[in-house]
């Protein structure tokens, strides 16, 4: 929509009805005011052009809401001095449209603002509507009285169209207070055409009104998947042996690598990413150098230990890539094993586990063959 139709928002009630504590368009729904979701969906609706009225008590609480677009306006001491003062503010730059919309109604949809704005194309006036299904009965003293025919009874739903210019002699002419603007626009010979209204487009009222907008907001909102990623690092020298442990595969080389357990520097590096994506520290951490039952102790351990510390929090392993860097031995025959053995230890399908190597081009400690060092990422994934 345009310019030429601006949207007031009726917002300076106290809302008694919903119980004690704020006024129900300023109680937050999802941690949001009832108003930002209000003016969210008028916004979608495509207004641009809001004047929102307000309690004078409440101008300072509107600096919580985006006011892009919007115009403060103090309301009256009833509904239909509110709306006659926003219809004042308009009046020196009057635009052809005005839709009157409920601050405590926040999920009215696009297709109800444009249905307004159609039956505006045709006449002054049109409010959307739900004819009434249920039965009706008076009531007296706690008591059923009789049955009252629903046969052509509507709810009435906001928001109101109406072009501005009789609209505004209409408020001018009304001598009192209305539950809406309809009453007074048909007072004034303005037939108000119907256009369906939405079951969803209720208006906040009691207290169990807010746990059903709540359950609407919490469906509508995707849920955030908890994941987390990891890296880690690690690096051993080459000393006396015949083979290096890599990734659980003892790979033949003329020597082998030197640590205090088997110093299998490839799965040193993922254990330490699991770790890291749990922020549980590092190897050392959990199992401590200084403690000699770890002397020599196969690296399978501490991973097992990391995987298993996931899964007891609520995780499971997404994928992880380990780096081997190395110019010897090499890597590529055995990748395949490697990723195969680690898979085994986690738990998990071989295709959840990468493992690559690559070289240094012979610079730093991995290019003059001094060791081998490890990186490695891990992404851990709830549920």
């Amino acid at each position: 929509m345009t310019e030429s139709t601006a949207a007031i928002i009726v917002a300076a009630g106290r809302g008694t009805r919903a119980g004690e504590g704020l006024p129900k368009q300023w109680r937050p729904l999802t941690g949001r005011p009832v108003l930002a979701w209000t003016l969210d969906a008028l916004r979608a609706g495509g207004l641009s052009r809001l004047v929102l009225v307000l309690h004078p008590d409440d101008m300072d609480r509107a600096t919580t809401l985006d006011l892009h677009g919007v115009t403060l306006v103090a309301g009256g001491a009833t509904r239909t001095a509110s709306v006659r003062a926003a219809l004042d503010a308009l009046a020196d730059d009057p635009p052809a449209r005005v839709l009157i919309h409920d601050g405590a109604r926040p999920f009215v949809s696009a297709r109800i603002i444009a249905d307004v704005q159609k039956a505006l194309n045709d006449g002054p006036a049109a409010a959307p509507a739900l004819a009434v299904v249920d039965a009706l009965w008076r009531g007296d003293a706690g008591l059923v009285g009789d049955a009252v025919a629903r046969d052509g009874l509507y709810r009435a739903q906001t928001p109101q169209g109406f072009h501005f210019a009789p609209l505004h002699a209409a408020h001018k002419a009304w001598p009192g207070d209305a539950p809406d603007d309809v009453e007074i626009a048909r007072a004034y010979g303005l037939p108000v055409a119907l256009v369906p209204g939405s079951d969803a487009n209720f208006k906040l009222t009691y207290p169990p009104d807010f746990d059903r907008a709540e359950a609407i907001l919490q469906a509508r909102t995707p849920q955030m998947t908890d994941i987390r990623l990891g890296n880690g690092y690690d690096v051993h020298r080459f000393g006396p042996g015949d083979g290096c442990w890599l990734c659980g595969i003892k790979v033949p080389h003329g020597r082998g690598l030197q640590g205090h357990s088997d110093a299998d520097v490839g799965m040193h590096a993922l254990t330490d990413a699991i770790y890291g994506a749990l922020a549980e520290g590092d190897i050392g951490r959990h199992f401590p150098p200084s403690d000699p039952q770890w002397k020599g102790a196969e690296s399978h351990i501490f991973l097992r230990h990391a995987i298993e510390l996931a899964r007891a929090r609520g995780y499971q392993l997404g994928n992880c890539d380990v780096t081997l860097v190395c110019e010897h031995p090499k890597i590529g025959p055995h990748a395949t094993a490697m990723q195969a053995e680690l898979a085994r230890i986690m738990g998990v399908e071989p295709g959840r586990v990468s493992v690559k190597a690559t070289t240094s081009e012979r610079l730093g400690f991995t290019g003059r063959e001094e060791g081998i060092a490890a990186l490695a990422t891990a992404c851990l994934i709830a549920g």
